[in-house]
């Protein structure tokens, strides 16, 4: 039982997925075909032992509870563990005041009545595997009041364009946080995860309203980077950080290969996920696929080469679907071609026989369209 509980946090509003996120939040986009993207933070925490946690929501709910349920396919604890989920909707309409400290600040009263000394704080839209009690350990024994999860890359010219970078002096201290601003490719990218005692978690929500009613909490750590014990813990393995259609497609895309994937998945460390039980995929004698993931209940008659196919699709014969994300309940009729594209949730491609794009810019089908 680690010593800490869980805070899984919505998106901010500088994360934008045109078209998708009108129908669902982030958490709840459909990924790898099989998981959403908030089973990752909530799987990281259950096996990390941490069995309190707060799920917060803003815009457009329902799928999002509905997948999450009791959180019994979680793995939490039934007697001792909770999985809570809390709503942010302020009133006002723009946005920049609908942030995280408004959030916490409307369910102050849940955070106080947790009895647990320290805090974990996770976003929904990003994907990675970390054993939180290890990061709650290192910042334990560190001494530090606060430690922030980062990973290095070698490519944030291209990515992660609305995700902040750390600057970190030798010792690994956190001298400040600034958004990326592509124009280095070598960054350590902030993975908005966050360790600290609650009680100053508490005292820097109310600090950051008194100062201003658009601060985030990543705006009032900064600005207490000076003054605090701020430490910066090193991510390995893969990591992806959904902050734009681009960055979801190419995220799904990247898991097609074998060795990138086992960076991610481990037999020791399941990623958990509402099951759906429906009868396995069948592929019929015309059907050819390569380098794809497939989820069950598909009828595949086509051909599929490095794409992943959600639940409950049907790939007619003569259909080709190359480095495309098919989102569940799909039908792609005979003879049509489908290239980079997402193809969002119960769209049929039944008219438009070519549907192809570069896969720099991915096309998008919205969901229910009929083409």
């Amino acid at each position: 039982m680690a010593k800490a509980f869980g805070i899984v946090n919505f998106a901010g509003n500088h994360i934008r997925v045109e078209g998708m996120q009108a129908y669902r939040p982030i958490g709840a986009f459909s990924f790898l075909g099989r998981y959403r993207l908030i089973d990752f933070p909530i799987s990281n925490m259950s096996n990390s032992g941490i069995d309190h946690i707060q799920v917060y929501i803003r815009r457009k709910p329902r799928s999002l509870v509905e997948h999450l349920g009791t959180g019994r396919h979680y793995n939490i604890n039934s007697k001792k563990g909770k999985l809570h989920m809390l709503f942010s909707e302020n009133g006002v309409e723009n946005d920049i005041y609908n942030n995280d400290i408004a959030a916490y600040l409307e369910n102050m009263e849940c955070i106080e009545d947790v009895h647990y000394p320290y805090v974990v704080i996770a976003p929904s839209y990003m994907v990675y595997s970390m054993n939180y009690q290890n990061l709650l350990k290192n910042h334990i024994k560190s001494g530090a009041d606060i430690t922030l999860l980062y990973h290095s890359v070698d490519n944030a010219k291209e990515f992660f364009s609305n995700c902040s970078i750390l600057n970190l002096n030798r010792q690994n201290g956190v001298l400040s946080l600034e958004p990326n601003r592509g124009n280095v490719e070598n960054r350590n990218i902030f993975m908005d995860t966050y360790v600290m005692k609650k009680d100053l978690f508490i005292e820097l929500v109310h600090e950051a309203k008194k100062i201003s009613s658009v601060f985030t909490l990543a705006d009032i750590v900064n600005q207490k980077c000076a003054e605090l014990d701020i430490r910066g813990m090193a991510h390995s393995g893969f990591f992806a950080s959904i902050t734009d259609f681009k960055s979801y497609y190419h995220a799904n895309i990247a898991l097609n290969n074998y060795q990138t994937a086992r960076t991610l998945f481990d037999l020791n460390w399941p990623i958990y996920t509402k099951t759906n039980d429906s009868c396995p995929t069948q592929y019929f004698e015309t059907s050819n696929v390569h380098t794809s993931v497939i989820s069950d209940g598909c009828l595949i008659e086509g051909s599929i080469e490095n794409s992943i196919i959600g639940r409950g699709c049907i790939i007619k014969k003569g259909a080709v679907i190359k480095n495309s994300v098919i989102l569940p309940g799909c039908t792609i009729d005979e003879d049509v071609w489908i290239e980079n594209q997402v193809i969002d949730k119960r769209a049929q491609i039944v008219h438009a026989k070519e549907l192809i794009a570069d896969e720099n810019h991915p096309g998008y089908v919205r969901r229910g369209d009929r083409i």
